[in-house]
């Protein structure tokens, strides 16, 4: 059909296929990498569900907790992405080499204080999400074990964004999958007992530590040490982004701007994730099952918004790159690219999670009631994924160009006064149960639908714009 279009429209639609190639290339492996650490959540699930419902319930009532940490931590991460993009848009290798020298100190520093921290409330903090006492103490020796090793974690996360931020999402990529593929046999071996399997007509014999929950705590945070480790070697090696040379010594004019793009956003993950924690306590109260069925469903619904996430930070970064270049019509040309595009993939995975939730729900758990409740709530949630995967591509773009206060505000208040004012009311004063909770939780969605669309619609997220 090309060859009969005049040659303007020609250019046209070449630029278009040139610049959803470019976003495609870069959004690809952070899609597989998110892929494959659901993948891993997938089986992590199931192969504790076979314990049994209180050890699922076990695994998910600290859930929310751990969100809160390394949401905070990815939050640290955003100044260094926004920073280094616009530093690779500008071709500064000096600035670059500053900024990562001042990313290696806040690694240090908040990977030490996480540990800490981590070290001494792990075992209270099923006692304050009103965790029923039966999976309390179980709950507490996981959390204890799995955040243990917060230096390496910190390292992958802030790493892991530096190396996306300079055009390299390959290498977190390799590193995820080998981490969660180590994370699976560690798994098998430290999960179940030692047993017999039979395949193809052979059994053999497959050693086993019979450590249950426990097990696939010490498993997940073998595997998070190591990825910690590689990860901090590859940014070593990186020919752009290395740390060599550089001395572990504050740099204000480095961290002076990160700290003015990182600590709204840190702000925002915290209050959001402390939300979480909030939304998951209120859960837990509601009794086994809704906590079996919720922990389930969020694994679940984890994998269908991995297109949104994984765009957001070919979003941010090549956003980034434009406005370090000062290149406005280009920043307008890659907008208008990826909100159609996120559009599409968010509504294929929309259908496909509502199509599928009973079967996926049935991977992580035979007991029907979970099933049905899980299900529910998974196919009310598939509605709302084409509208907040717009949110998600306008906060990436925010985020590439430093705006962290307005995304701040829109998610504190949405978390704070639809979903937790909302599922309080549902819940406590109405005893509605799960499914009033997760409507809640979709009316927060659409509320920052509503006004990041309004952000786009009137260019107010590009600090550029002229007209």
């Amino acid at each position: 059909m090309e060859k009969f279009l005049p040659d303007h429209q020609k250019r046209r639609w070449q630029k278009a296929y040139k610049t959803a190639a470019t976003i495609m290339i870069l959004a690809w492996p952070t899609i597989l990498e998110q892929v494959m650490q659901t993948a891993v959540q997938y089986i992590d699930t199931a192969m504790v569900g076979a314990l049994g419902t209180q050890a699922t319930a076990a695994v998910g009532a600290t859930g929310t907790v751990g969100w809160l940490i390394t949401g905070t931590l990815s939050a640290l991460s955003v100044g260094f992405l926004s920073m280094i993009s616009r530093a690779c848009g500008e071709n500064n290798r000096g600035k670059i080499r500053k900024i990562v020298g001042q990313a290696v100190l806040v690694v240090l520093v908040a990977g030490i204080f996480t540990t800490v921290l981590c070290t001494a409330f792990g075992r209270r903090i099923p006692i304050w999400m009103q965790v029923d006492p039966s999976i309390s103490e179980i709950a507490g020796i996981y959390f204890l074990i799995l955040y243990l090793p917060m230096l390496p974690r910190t390292a992958s996360v802030i790493f892991g964004t530096i190396l996306r931020a300079a055009g390299d999402t390959k290498t977190p990529m390799k590193v995820g999958i080998l981490v969660n593929g180590m994370n699976v046999v560690l798994n098998f071996l430290l999960i179940y007992e030692t047993r017999t399997v039979s395949f193809a007509g052979l059994s053999f014999t497959v050693p086993g530590a019979g450590m249950g929950v426990i097990g696939a705590a010490a498993a997940s945070a073998i595997s998070f040490a190591w990825g910690g480790i590689h990860i901090t070697w590859a940014l070593w090696r990186h020919p752009v982004v290395t740390p060599k040379g550089t001395r572990l010594k504050p740099d204000l004019s480095i961290l002076r701007p990160w700290a003015r793009i990182s600590f709204p956003n840190v702000l925002q993950r915290f209050g959001t994730s402390l939300g979480y924690v909030v939304f998951a306590s209120m859960i837990n109260a509601l009794g086994e099952v809704a906590t079996a069925a919720h922990t389930i469903a969020n694994t679940v619904e984890s994998a269908f918004y991995i297109p949104g996430y994984g765009m957001q930070t070919a979003a941010a970064t090549l956003i980034g790159n434009a406005y370090g270049a000062k290149e406005e019509k280009r920043m307008k040309e890659l907008a208008a690219m990826f909100i159609p595009i996120e559009i599409v993939l968010m509504i294929l995975s929309g259908t496909a999670l509502f199509a599928a939730a009973p079967m996926l729900v049935g991977l992580f758990s035979q007991s029907m009631e979970i099933i049905t409740l899980g299900s529910t709530v998974l196919r009310m949630v598939a509605v709302s994924e084409p509208f907040y995967g717009i949110s998600i591509i306008v906060e990436g773009m925010m985020m590439g160009v430093g705006k962290t206060k307005a995304p701040f505000v829109y998610n504190i208040i949405g978390m704070w006064c639809i979903r937790i004012v909302g599922t309080f009311l549902c819940t406590r004063m109405f005893s509605m149960g799960l499914v009033s909770a997760w409507a809640c939780m979709i009316a927060h969605n659409m509320f920052l639908f509503v006004l990041y669309l309004a952000v786009y619609l009137r260019g107010t997220w590009n600090p550029l714009k002229t007209v």
